[in-house]
């Protein structure tokens, strides 16, 4: 946590609960399948948020990973270096997060760079490279290592053809979800502006 003393009142509150999302045991799914996927030469943390965020935190183990989910020498980040300057290990983050939205990850399932360098939000990050090894399963190229069970199926696609007759009878039909006057009458009102007629 860069120069920030300890949070108090609703700010600890808040990153309490955030803090409460992290899952330890998802994160060594993660660490399995980005050693496995990369190499052993990226290491292995101890386990811990604080041991994970430290792993991740200068950008090349993640920019290692992407760069695997792609043909060799085709990988969207070109140099990965371990820089100790903070503007360049965030810059290198951003270039993995900018890479994972290109490789098909939604923008809103992408961490900002700050939960990552910070350890801010390792929660969100976790679920970020959660839906990239999801992707990579999905994809079903040979670039994916690893056991596909490590991470929830992707929902696939079921278009379905109606022909243009069973569509018009379906117009026709009035859904029970909009109600139903079967039943209904007027019998018993009272034109507006008439008093109240109690017996």
């Amino acid at each position: 946590m860069a120069n920030r003393g300890p949070a108090y009142g609703l700010s600890r509150e808040v990153q309490q609960k955030i803090d409460k999302q992290y899952d330890p045991e998802l994160e060594q799914i993660l660490i399995q399948w980005i050693v496995a996927q990369c190499g052993p030469e990226v290491g292995q943390p101890q386990p811990g948020k604080d041991e994970f965020q430290k792993w991740l935190k200068d950008g090349t183990v993640l920019c290692k990973l992407i760069n695997s989910l792609y043909p060799k020498g085709q990988g969207p980040v070109a140099k990965i270096q371990p820089f100790t300057m903070a503007f360049k290990q965030m810059e290198q983050i951003s270039q993995f997060l900018r890479a994972a939205e290109r490789y098909g990850i939604l923008a809103s399932d992408i961490f900002q760079t700050v939960d990552l360098w910070e350890g801010k939000n390792m929660a969100c990050v976790q679920r970020t490279l959660m839906n990239l090894g999801g992707l990579a399963v999905a994809k079903g190229d040979e670039f994916f290592v690893g056991d596909p069970n490590w991470f929830p199926k992707k929902s696939q696609e079921n278009r379905r053809a109606f022909s243009e007759d069973k569509l018009k009878e379906g117009q026709s039909v009035i859904g029970l979800q909009m109600g139903t006057n079967r039943g209904a009458s007027q019998a018993g009102m009272t034109g507006y502006g008439m008093p109240r007629q109690i017996l």
